[in-house]
């Protein structure tokens, strides 16, 4: 039986190059890609894959989000996560959402097969590169002992945030998620208040800094 395979990236580049590498296995098939959080929780629902190659930012929903919505409603798929960055602190979000797997894209080529294998077999993989980095708190205690400032949020609190940090107003934010503004308005203050922060400009460097969204 053939694993099946969605890749999420909102870089086409990257999609393309994982197709090429996953297309030479024949006990693997591709059914669908996503550029984004959102599209990716959709997708799930509609082609149920094995296993769901997922970078971490992307615009509108997020990896980190994305794989919490999907482990959630679709506790048969495992999430690999793909990502640029080696911080310990991004490794460990990425396994407190339910995330099985954690690759680095500079080594995706040799080791992205490796990892759906091992993943496929009931097997959590992370990239030897970032193993030594993070075995320690690993082997201390369990990941999801571990709170962050991030998994104190709700799900709403941390899509507002990424909305926010990405620069969108209050009435644009209202619209994609179809409240209205002053629940928006609310939301942010909450925010700034779980989070100790005063501004906008500080809620961006905090999502910035946890993954939530980038600066590019």
């Amino acid at each position: 039986m053939k694993i099946l395979v969605m890749l999420v990236d909102d870089h086409r580049i990257v999609r393309d190059g994982l197709r090429a590498i996953l297309e030479k296995e024949e006990r693997i098939d591709v059914v669908a890609e996503a550029n984004n959080g959102r599209d990716a929780v959709r997708l799930a629902g509609e082609f149920h894959p094995d296993i769901v190659i997922m970078d971490i930012a992307m615009p509108g929903i997020n990896g980190m989000e994305a794989t919490r919505r999907i482990v959630a409603e679709h506790p048969g798929t495992q999430i690999l996560i793909l990502s640029m960055h080696n911080d310990k602190s991004f490794v460990v979000e990425a396994f407190n959402a339910g995330a099985r797997g954690y690759v680095l894209k500079e080594c995706a080529a040799r080791e992205i097969v490796r990892a759906i294998d091992a993943i496929q077999l009931g097997e959590a993989y992370l990239s030897p590169k970032i193993t030594s980095i993070v075995v320690k708190d690993l082997m201390k205690q369990h990941l999801e002992e571990t709170p962050t400032e991030l998994s104190t949020l709700s799900s709403r609190e941390r899509e507002v945030l990424q909305l926010v940090a990405e620069g969108k107003n209050t009435k644009e934010i209202a619209y994609v998620l179809g409240v209205n503004n002053k629940t928006i308005e609310a939301f942010r203050k909450k925010l700034m208040t779980k989070l100790n922060l005063n501004s906008i400009a500080e809620l961006t460097k905090f999502a910035i800094r946890h993954g939530l969204t980038s600066i590019d």
